[in-house]
């Protein structure tokens, strides 16, 4: 099967919605401001020629269609994940927060850092239109949040809210003619919500493009595609989902939904069936669920973020997985893996490899194979990880008895 075929859906550069930068700062591990940058980076090596697939084009940008993350345990790497997940479910769902409600992260706990804001900051295209949007927080309020846009090319204010500035609404927030009645969303704005969601709900147009855009083009864990339904995805894409299946060697031939229960039947006795929940392995079941809500993610050029992409499957399977988006037309993924097969400068580019590393000072920090001017595509990836040159591994002392 043509994958280009299967997954190329054909976008104008005005439908394209993507993911260009994100920032966090002094939440979890993550003490000083890090930034994941998925703009490729100017290479122009042969290595770089032949993986020119694993980027796409729009508005004259060069993108990145994946990023892995690499790291020690304990280093840090799932608190990238968390940082993004947790700043993203803000903007989903701080419009329902009450007075009590604590945020769903925490600052870095030492050297005073527990005192002083945390903040998340997204640089992201809608509608043909670039867009920065940022907002700083303790645990328990909002302190400042604020929009731009770029049309025509020029950086322009949508809002912005500085909650230092006292209790006036009129000098905590500053507009531009953008949304209508904003000091209406604005006097329903407590320090517990961001004022996008609340424009949101209160049916400002911007605010709800941007709003949907969190809320769909940007998916939290594989698991959450989901609500495309097996059903659904049974009797409009079943042959696909079976080819994909196959090639991800899978001696799975067929899948039914039976009285309410996903069956499967094998190669071996095509005429057998197995309960999926009961009788399939749990790399089967993870395997089938993963592909399912990408085929979703990657048909409709979402972002997606995963976590410990490698738990229960094979290299080769997660290489095919990453293939997926690779081969898409501008489906973007960002994943953490312990699994070093995965640096491999035949399989990515030096700006789709990132690190983590944790400090002594129990700080992580986080940066780009990129940033190594010395390290040059034609050597061993892998191998030099392992020794240390990137840091972003565990030293582990001799055991004694």
């Amino acid at each position: 099967m043509c994958f280009n075929c299967y997954i190329c859906n054909q976008f104008t550069n005005f439908e394209l919605k993507m993911i260009l930068e994100l920032r966090l700062s002094n939440i979890f591990s993550l003490r000083d401001e890090v930034t994941l940058d998925l703009q490729a980076a100017n290479i122009f090596t042969q290595k770089a020629r032949a993986l020119e697939g694993n980027l796409f084009t729009a508005f004259g940008e060069r993108m990145l269609k994946s990023i892995a993350v690499f790291g020690a345990n304990a280093s840090g790497k799932s608190n990238v994940v968390k940082g993004i997940r947790a700043c993203v479910e803000m903007i989903r769902n701080s419009h329902n927060y009450n007075e009590d409600t604590t945020f769903g992260f925490a600052p870095f706990k030492f050297d005073g850092y527990d005192r002083k804001p945390s903040s998340f900051y997204v640089r992201f295209l809608m509608e043909g239109i670039e867009y920065e949007y940022s907002f700083s927080m303790t645990r328990h309020e909002i302190l400042t949040e604020q929009m731009y846009y770029y049309p025509n090319g020029r950086k322009s204010l949508v809002f912005s809210r500085n909650e230092g500035k006292g209790t006036d609404k009129r000098c905590v927030y500053d507009f531009k003619p953008m949304l209508k009645r904003p000091m209406d969303v604005a006097a329903n704005t407590s320090r517990k919500t961001l004022f996008i969601s609340r424009a949101s709900q209160m049916d400002r147009e911007i605010a709800k493009q941007v709003f949907r855009f969190f809320s769909e083009d940007v998916v939290l864990d594989y698991y959450a595609s989901q609500e495309i339904t097996v059903e659904k995805m049974l009797k409009e894409q079943k042959s696909d989902l079976l080819d994909i299946l196959r090639t991800a060697d899978s001696d799975i031939v067929d899948i039914r939904m039976e009285s309410g229960a996903l069956k499967t039947y094998h190669r071996s006795n095509p005429n057998v069936a197995f309960d999926f929940e009961s009788e399939e392995s749990d790399g089967t079941k993870k395997m089938f669920r993963m592909i399912l809500g990408m085929m979703d993610v990657i048909r409709e050029g979402k972002f997606l973020i995963i976590d410990e992409i490698d738990t229960s499957l094979h290299t080769q399977l997660v290489e095919f997985i990453i293939g997926l988006f690779n081969n898409s037309s501008h489906a973007q993924l960002v994943y953490t893996t312990h699994n070093t097969h995965l640096l491999n400068t035949d399989f990515q580019r030096r700006d789709q490899v990132y690190f983590v590393n944790k400090r002594e000072d129990g700080s992580s920090d986080l940066y780009s194979l990129f940033d190594f001017k010395d390290f040059r595509d034609t050597l061993d990836m892998e191998k030099a990880y392992l020794q240390g040159r990137f840091n972003a591994i565990p030293y582990l002392s001799k055991p004694t008895i």
